[in-house]
């Protein structure tokens, strides 16, 4: 315990509102980020924009890519002109994106806001990364980092816990971000740049040296590889973002939970609840509290575990959880599923980055580290399609309808919003509306869409056990 509080206290006082600085922004970004796919898709008499799966896919699959492909420029941009005019320029794009958003109900606008609002965060994400690297030494950077992943979890679970209290006024959801992010002003003042050399060459030659690195680390077919395969993982996981929250609420039947925080904890059904139902985001978000609660366990049972057998036991775990989640309409079930997945997730992705530093030539680790967004970035694009046409056409509730009533000859009014029309439907096919739902789960199996998840998290892991065995140990001793 004093060792601990020895290393505390050797943390300047930047690197404590670097922290606080991470806390709010995961804040104000889960906040938006856990109910944007429901906000894409949901009824217009609930406040959403009735896009279509495929629409909320390219808008969630490549803004969220381009996030994670941007701070490899926006690093540079940082250490050109200083990390802290870049975070002021970060929460200003933050704070008037998450204002204006409200504004635009198109695909175009909304696609553009989404684009603009990433970009704020793909200047925010470097400069944080390296401010806590620059003020913590060998001696404190595990504890250092560790601090640094908690506050990001608990901004990622008090975010939205938060926001979901006002989902019926989305505006105020976005707002509710921007006010949040807005304090990230205030802890400026008492932000002091790390010591860093600024670069004093032009800031076209250095992104010109960015672009080339990049070529460079393109150039290692073995390492592409590598990339590609943890792309699988990465695709896997925004599911959690970007389609569990949409099957939850067209398929699942929450009321047992409900019924059960009713009963026993109003408060979460009177505020995490409707119509007898709980919000979909918020079962979704339980990855995060359950992170909080196990983080720690999970790290110390794969510490010293090699970083590949980790990452294998990772993909596996979190490929059968996250699929396990898209199966059936048992919220219990759905539960265990997300708490398996989450088991996955902390056994793989820290490990990721330590495999990446183990594969990369000697002298050219650091230049390899700096790269290892790259899957993300991938994955991102990946699971924007699962989540976009695959899910519309093998899962949606809405496409599945119109299908179904098809074939019998039926004609609804289009004008109508998507929970009106169900209604419509239901009427015309003489049920209500959780027959229809029933009918439409045991005629279309919209659950089949866990055989896609898991398909491609079975296939990572096989290419990374067979990429271990057959590539790498040919230039490891």
């Amino acid at each position: 315990m004093g060792q601990t509080s020895g290393s505390l206290s050797k943390f300047p006082r930047t690197f404590w509102v670097a922290n606080t600085i991470e806390l709010f922004e995961r804040w104000a970004w889960y906040g938006l980020f856990m109910l944007f796919a429901n906000y894409l898709t949901e009824s217009s008499d609930v406040g959403g924009l009735e896009f279509t799966q495929s629409q909320k896919g390219t808008i969630m699959g490549v803004g969220t890519g381009i996030l994670y492909f941007l701070p490899v420029i926006t690093g540079a941009i940082a250490d050109k002109y200083g990390y802290k005019r870049v975070l002021f320029v970060s929460f200003l794009i933050y704070t008037s994106a998450f204002f204006a958003f409200p504004y635009f109900n198109t695909f175009t606008g909304v696609f553009a806001m989404y684009l603009y609002l990433a970009v704020g965060a793909a200047l925010f994400k470097p400069v944080i990364s390296a401010t806590i690297a620059k003020t913590t030494d060998e001696s404190n950077s595990s504890i250092g980092f560790g601090i640094f992943y908690m506050m990001v979890n608990i901004g990622a679970f008090f975010g939205p816990m938060i926001t979901l209290l006002y989902k019926s006024n989305y505006t105020m959801v976005f707002q509710i971000s921007a006010g949040i992010i807005a304090l990230n002003f205030i802890l400026l003042l008492f932000y002091k740049e790390p010591a860093h050399e600024k670069t004093k060459e032009p800031l076209s030659a250095a992104l010109g040296r960015v672009f080339r690195n990049i070529w460079n680390v393109l150039l290692d077919y073995k390492f592409v590889i590598f990339l590609l395969i943890v792309a699988g993982f990465w695709s896997m996981y925004y599911q959690l973002f970007f389609t569990l929250p949409v099957f939850i609420g067209q398929w699942v039947d929450t009321s047992v939970m409900f019924d059960f925080f009713n009963k026993n904890i109003p408060f979460i059904s009177e505020n995490y609840g409707h119509n007898g139902s709980m919000e979909p985001e918020f079962i979704s978000n339980l990855d995060a509290l359950f992170i909080i609660i196990f983080q720690i366990a999970i790290s110390t049972l794969v510490m010293k575990k090699k970083p590949l057998n980790a990452m294998l036991t990772g993909f596996i775990i979190s490929s059968i959880g996250m699929a396990l989640t898209l199966m059936t309409q048992n919220v219990m079930f759905t539960l265990a599923a997300i708490l398996i997945f989450g088991i996955g997730e902390m056994a793989a992705s820290p490990k990721i980055t330590e495999y990446i530093g183990r594969i990369a030539p000697n002298d050219k680790k650091a230049l390899y580290m700096g790269y290892s967004f790259l899957p993300v970035f991938i994955g991102s694009i990946f699971a924007g399609i699962v989540s976009g046409n695959v899910y519309q056409s093998m899962s949606d509730k809405h496409t599945l309808l119109v299908r179904e009533l098809n074939t019998r000859g039926i004609s609804i009014d289009d004008s109508l919003s998507l929970n009106n029309y169900f209604k419509e439907a239901a009427s015309a096919l003489g049920m209500n509306t959780k027959e229809l739902t029933e009918y439409l789960w045991v005629t279309y199996n919209p659950s089949n869409i866990w055989m896609v998840v898991i398909s491609i998290g079975l296939f990572s892991s096989l290419c990374l056990f067979l990429y271990n065995k057959y590539l790498i140990t040919s230039i490891k001793p």
